[in-house]
């Protein structure tokens, strides 16, 4: 029955639906940790209709790492876009972005299955897909938002924090840690109450 009804949905709502599951479920597990029949139930759909559309399970997670890369790529190049448009000043493009990324977190599972892609350097095909997309990364920091070498490694050590906070569920101990609440709130800012929102969200 249900996939049954999956059939009437288009095919692009159909894969989104899938990609997004997986996302979220290889973000919390893992690629070795998580099945094909995981992220079937948190799709909603069958496990042979995920097989059926994807094939293997790193097929998918190939797949779940382009979507986050272009998810991220795309509100990078949009914030830039944004910013030569509206004749902002040079030190305002550093925030925004910084802002668009952590943004990206509404979309529960891209910057965790971002941070597991990265472990995986070893996996020929999994392993060359996120150094290709890391490096895209750099290179629309460097080139399109004018950042310098040394920002863009600020820049994305900040990112790696964030991934590293997330993957730690550290927002979880805001407020019952003083440390953490600390390190939370001064990572964060004015966009720690977005990150507990979605904490909240997840366990509720």
């Amino acid at each position: 029955m249900t996939d049954r009804i999956s059939e009437r949905i288009p095919a692009g709502e159909r894969r989104e639906q899938i990609l997004a599951a997986a996302s979220l479920v290889f973000g919390e597990r893992g690629y070795f940790g998580a099945t094909t029949d995981q992220i079937a139930k948190a799709a909603g759909i069958s496990q042979p209709y995920v097989v059926r559309m994807f094939g293997s399970k790193e097929t998918l997670f190939v797949e779940v790492l382009a979507r986050a890369l272009d998810k991220v790529l795309v509100a990078f190049r949009g914030t830039v876009d944004g910013w030569k448009s509206d004749g902002s000043p040079d030190d305002e493009i550093a925030r925004r972005i910084g802002t668009a990324y952590v943004n990206l977190i509404e979309d529960r599972g891209i910057l965790l299955s971002l941070m597991q892609s990265f472990s995986m350097g070893h996996d020929p095909m999994i392993g060359a897909k996120a150094r290709d997309g890391f490096i895209a990364i750099y290179r629309l920091l460097r080139d399109e938002a004018g950042f310098e070498p040394e920002q863009v490694r600020a820049f994305l050590a900040e990112g790696m924090l964030l991934n590293t906070l997330l993957g730690l569920r550290l927002p979880e101990q805001y407020g019952l840690d003083e440390a953490a609440t600390e390190l939370l709130e001064c990572t964060f800012q004015s966009k720690l109450q977005l990150v507990l929102d979605v904490v909240g969200e997840k366990s509720a």
